[in-house]
């Protein structure tokens, strides 16, 4: 079972390098009506369902160091209204997003796509003292148990994505919670408790039910 905090630590040494961290892609995209997105290496869980696990997962063979500043001279020349970092975990090389978030024009809303599972209160003070940020935290479960399964984590580890989602409404920070719906039923989803709880839709390429049936997942999990 993954500890993701001492994976956490393992990764930071292969993608961050000072205020350097691995990308390997920059592009404008259709998310949010349209986004200027950095694709991140490096993440500290292994979701099943990742749909660039091939990259994020294999940090040493892929993708390039870039400097704060470069990552934002690269999403601002899309001319986009929105900025984000996908792909791995962002929060993971701390120094680095937190130098990219300060370089992003204040009128550029920043959208932080995130596990939440690094986001101590610490953590979510610092983002509170920067600009236009919305931060969207992607629930790996509705529970342990089913957190476990899509993971391969240490099911206690929701628990951290849940207080994650406390602290950011305890600093104003604006926040969203969101889940991939077709891998539970809505009674279970329900049983959140989250009211602006934003639905997504799973990706199925055939590697991905490949590794969710290597997984022993069945859909909806139970």
């Amino acid at each position: 079972m993954i500890n993701p905090e001492e994976l956490t630590q393992k990764v930071k040494k292969i993608i961050c390098q000072d205020t350097q961290r691995k990308y390997y892609r920059f592009r404008a995209t259709k998310f949010y009506g349209g986004c200027a997105t950095a694709d991140c290496l490096g993440c500290n869980l292994r979701c099943a369902y990742c749909w660039a696990q091939k990259k994020v997962w294999n940090p040493k063979i892929y993708g390039n160091f870039y400097k704060p500043t470069e990552v934002s001279e690269k999403l601002l020349q899309f001319h986009q209204p929105l900025v984000r970092i996908s792909g791995g975990e962002p929060t993971i090389c701390r120094n680095h997003l937190i130098e990219v978030i300060n370089l992003i024009p204040k009128h550029i809303l920043f959208v932080l796509e995130t596990n939440g599972i690094l986001l101590d209160e610490d953590y979510i003070i610092q983002l509170s003292n920067l600009g236009n940020l919305y931060i969207r935290v992607s629930l790996k479960g509705v529970d342990q148990k089913s957190f476990e399964k899509i993971t391969g984590a240490e099911g206690i580890f929701f628990e951290k994505q849940l207080k994650a989602l406390q602290l950011l409404n305890k600093y104003n920070i604006k926040n969203r919670p969101a889940i991939l719906a077709d891998l539970f039923t809505e009674q279970a989803i329900q049983k959140l408790n989250m009211p602006n709880l934003e639905y997504e839709s799973l990706i199925d390429y055939p590697f991905v039910s490949k590794a969710l049936k290597k997984r022993g997942i069945t859909l909806p999990i139970k």
